[in-house]
């Protein structure tokens, strides 16, 4: 585990930052009757953690983004030698970068969903109708 936080995981923000989200999309209608009724503005307090954490996985990802995944090394035969060359070449691990990609943009998007929200709740007491 302590390699992910040192490489990354690539994936990190693709399901942090929609989990995140999620639990802050919940949790604004389940206390919204609560909200009303106490007049306690607590989105913001919840909508905080939750932009960290969908963050947090946009930092996992990008740090995956500078170390790709290491690559086997087998003894080259004949047959071979034009895939070793080209795993080796400036160009692999693409598909790695790509995701990693996507997930820090994810977790960025569904971060400022998240703000979104939070913000709302400063700015609407939860009895409007």
């Amino acid at each position: 585990m302590a390699n992910w936080f040192k490489q990354g995981l690539p994936s990190a923000g693709l399901f942090a930052g929609p989990t995140a989200w999620l639990i802050s999309t919940q949790a604004n209608y389940a206390l919204s009757a609560w909200i009303c009724g106490h007049r306690a503005q607590i989105i913001p307090l919840i909508a905080a953690p939750l932009i960290l954490i969908s963050l947090a996985g946009g930092l996992l990802s990008w740090r995956a983004l500078n170390h790709p995944p290491a690559i086997e090394r087998v003894a080259p035969t004949p047959d071979s030698l034009h895939h070793l060359a080209s795993v080796d070449s400036r160009d692999a691990g693409r598909p790695h970068r790509l995701v990693g990609l996507i997930s820090v943009s994810m977790a960025l998007l569904f971060a400022l969903a998240i703000a979104v929200h939070g913000t709302a709740g400063l700015v609407f007491d939860g009895c409007e109708r």
